[in-house]
């Protein structure tokens, strides 16, 4: 049995993105992650619907040293992780908001940032090496966003936010090129998956008003859609959730 390893399972998106995948493939096994995966009202209520099929494991991936001990814990060593889904994203939370200027721009929410959308990605992915070890096809995404693009930003603002996912960018488009000499067949994308209805988008419901909005179930379809449809030639792209290139 292989593995597909969802990051954010407490998410609305990572918990949509497990649950497409146990509803469609009966093969798989699904890894949950999230600092409180097990104590997640909806990710227990997938788990109990999948049972034997979608562990929870509860790790912070800002943490390499907890997130090393939890993975080690529930992966059997002979494991093959062949799928790493990265849902894992913050925007707002305590002392943490969107920046509308220069002056509202803070040091420990900038690193805060940082350390949840760009880290955690590396963390993981780092962490669960000793279970990519195999000659099996490797995916690995990141979700992303359409305002970490550099080439697209025209508004300004939420300078933590953009920045992290800029760099979490980076980060995906540098692992591709290594993973094409280490981890080969492996294939690294990041994605945009469109705005969703989550707690992640509930405080802005005035500008919800003018965009396109998805369920969650509805952005996991579509992103599943892009994933089945690539392979290592397409490693290092940045994808939107309809397939269409996005601009670095």
């Amino acid at each position: 049995m292989m593995d597909t390893l969802v990051a954010g399972i407490s998410g609305g998106i990572g918990l949509a993105l497990a649950a497409h995948e146990l509803q469609r493939n009966p093969e798989t096994h699904v890894v949950g992650l999230s600092r409180n995966a097990s104590r997640n009202h909806e990710a227990c209520t997938l788990a109990e619907a999948f049972p034997g099929r979608l562990s929870l494991v509860d790790a912070d991936v800002a943490e390499r040293g907890t997130l090393d001990a939890a993975l080690s814990d529930h992966l059997p060593g002979d494991a093959r992780v062949t799928r790493i889904l990265y849902a894992v994203g913050v925007l707002h939370g305590e002392g943490l908001f969107p920046e509308k200027r220069l002056e509202d721009v803070d040091p420990e929410a900038m690193l805060h940032s940082y350390r949840v959308n760009t880290l955690g990605f590396l963390n993981t992915v780092q962490a669960l090496l000793p279970w990519l070890r195999h000659r099996d096809a490797k995916l690995i995404a990141a979700v992303s966003a359409k305002v970490g693009s550099i080439g697209d930003n025209s508004y300004g603002g939420w300078y933590g936010y953009r920045c992290s996912k800029a760099a979490l960018n980076m980060a995906v488009r540098n692992l591709a090129i290594e993973t094409q000499r280490r981890l080969r067949p492996a294939t690294v994308v990041a994605l945009h998956p469109g705005t969703t209805e989550t707690a992640l988008t509930a405080p802005f419901p005035q500008s919800l008003a003018h965009l396109k909005v998805h369920s969650p179930a509805d952005t996991a379809a579509n992103l599943w859609t892009v994933l089945d449809g690539l392979g290592p030639e397409d490693s290092g792209r940045f994808l939107s959730w309809d397939g269409s290139e996005l601009p670095w």
